[in-house]
């Protein structure tokens, strides 16, 4: 069975996150730090994760992302990053 992740990168250098799902964390996160050529990640390289869910399914996994990407999401990710800070 395929599993999805949720995940949360960070750029201390800039300050700025970013939320995605993929099935494939540790080749998302190359392609952010290092493969891409074009994007809205390549300008705040570079990324850590901070978060990680993960889902049995691709539906659940979009859902989650697209709840972080809320009002209400941001906040949970605001309160995360000043966590870790």
């Amino acid at each position: 069975m395929e599993e999805f992740v949720v995940y949360i990168l960070y750029s201390k250098k800039f300050g700025k996150n970013y939320t995605g799902f993929t099935s494939n964390l540790i080749e998302r996160f190359k392609s952010h730090n290092l493969l891409a050529k074009k994007g809205y990640t390549i300008k705040f390289r570079p990324w850590e994760v901070i978060y990680v869910e993960f889902f049995n399914s691709k539906n659940d996994a979009m859902k989650r992302e697209k709840f972080l990407k809320t009002g209400m999401g941001r906040e949970f990710i605001k309160k995360l990053i000043q966590q870790q800070l």
